[in-house]
């Protein structure tokens, strides 16, 4: 008898990916490509990225066909949206939205859709083994380089209801992080390679931010390194300084967050949340729950589990 499974397909502004798991809940792959990025670029046109998915899925199928054939797909999912709100759209997705749409066509296979940012929150849940947090409203951070939210969260058979209760009211973080990357000569995306620099500063950093109860600006950051480079302090200095002002951001929103929601669970996720020094700084400090690194940045391990959990309930 073959091992059903459930296919989720994801293609974001910047990686094409494909999750597999299995209708028990093991997951089977997490597959994923980056988009190519020119060196001294800071993103990509949507254009250009809906090209480099058309030519990364044929691929990243391939790499998946050997772990298929045993298989029987029961359900395929995809992000078809960046976020649940009204008019959400980027053209990137449309590559994913069409592969699925071509998938359960030809198997004969339920179809689901879900928002790339609901992709994000299971996948923390999932990896942080948070399961609990599906059980009753909760509190989830989506930090990236295209969003910087945070949302109160109720849980339901198809994905999230998602409340945005702070955030960012300029730049986002990743944006932030990624601007001063290039800026200091690193290849976008310049999130692990910022880590690395800051990993070699040990010197104590005092910074103001700007934050007001759960909302914050970001634009400030990119305005004090620009000083910082002008003065000539070294390239670790400045990528440390750019992560202890985000982390620091983080801690005082959630701070006010907590204030006002008092015991809610927090959960991070997003691709700006895989950095050792920002997790680190927050979770000394707070019960919160964070996605393995893997599975903070894009990924669509949590289309799959979405997937899944649609699909048993349609089919209870």
């Amino acid at each position: 008898m073959k091992n059903k499974v459930i296919l989720g397909i994801d293609t974001s502004n910047y990686t094409t990916s494909l999750g597999i798991v299995s209708l028990g809940g093991e997951l089977i792959a997490n597959l994923k490509m980056p988009l190519e990025v020119a060196c001294g670029e800071r993103g990509l046109r949507q254009s250009d990225a809906l090209f480099a998915h058309t030519k990364n899925i044929p691929i990243i199928m391939e790499r998946a066909k050997d772990m298929l054939d045993d298989c029987e797909i029961v359900a395929v999912g995809v992000s078809d949206k960046p976020r649940n709100v009204e008019g959400s759209y980027m053209p990137c997705f449309l590559a994913g939205v069409s592969v699925a749409s071509a998938v359960s066509t030809a198997v004969g296979c339920e179809h689901f859709c879900f928002s790339h940012q609901c992709g994000h929150i299971m996948a923390a849940i999932h990896s942080s083994g948070a399961l609990n947090l599906l059980n009753g409203k909760f509190a989830a951070y989506h930090v990236s380089g295209g969003t910087t939210e945070l949302l109160l969260v109720t849980p339901t058979d198809n994905g999230f209801l998602c409340e945005k209760i702070g955030g960012t009211l300029d730049l986002n973080a990743g944006q932030a992080i990624d601007r001063i990357g290039v800026s200091l000569g690193l290849k976008f995306p310049c999130g692990p390679a910022i880590e690395r620099l800051a990993l070699e500063c040990n010197e104590k950093i005092g910074l103001p931010v700007s934050v007001k109860g759960t909302w914050a600006n970001f634009s400030g950051l990119e305005n004090s390194v620009a000083r910082l480079i002008s003065e000539g302090k070294s390239r670790e200095y400045i990528a440390r300084y750019t992560l202890e002002y985000v982390a620091k951001t983080l801690d005082k929103m959630t701070s006010a967050l907590l204030a006002e929601h008092h015991d809610i669970p927090v959960l991070f996720a997003g691709g700006v949340m895989s950095n050792s020094i920002i997790k680190d700084k927050i979770r000394k400090k707070y019960n919160a729950w964070f996605a393995e690194p893997s599975l903070s940045s894009d990924n669509a391990v949590g289309i799959a589990y979405l997937t899944l959990r649609a699909y048993n309930s349609k089919n209870k």
